[in-house]
């Protein structure tokens, strides 16, 4: 299986190009790195290539927050500026003046 680059970043606001959530993106899986379960349960017709980049997402939708693992055939980028609400993105980041996600150092130590 060969991997491409990223088009997304860790830090990035984005959101799924069909179903009605967003995230920001905490890592990054050149390659799928799930269970192969968890890739079966997808509907055939809708079931994404392994061969691309996986991101994971402190993600959210109008009822609630949660983890979401979202192959980059899946994603756009989210250029509202509304802030992600999950509780967690604020454990790993910190926003600059301009609404940016960057990583908080001081929870890497």
């Amino acid at each position: 299986m060969q991997s491409r680059s990223a088009k997304f970043r860790i830090g990035q606001v984005v959101k799924h190009r069909i179903y009605p959530f967003r995230g920001v993106i905490f890592d990054v899986d050149p390659v799928f790195s799930n269970t192969e379960e968890w890739w079966m349960a997808i509907p055939e017709n809708m079931r994404p290539s392994k061969d691309q980049p996986f991101y994971h997402l402190f993600a959210e939708n109008e009822e609630t927050e949660y983890v979401a693992y979202v192959s980059e055939q899946n994603l756009v980028s989210d250029e509202s500026g509304t802030p992600v609400r999950h509780p967690r993105a604020k454990e790993f980041f910190r926003r600059d003046r301009k609404g940016h996600y960057l990583i908080d150092r001081g929870e890497l130590n």
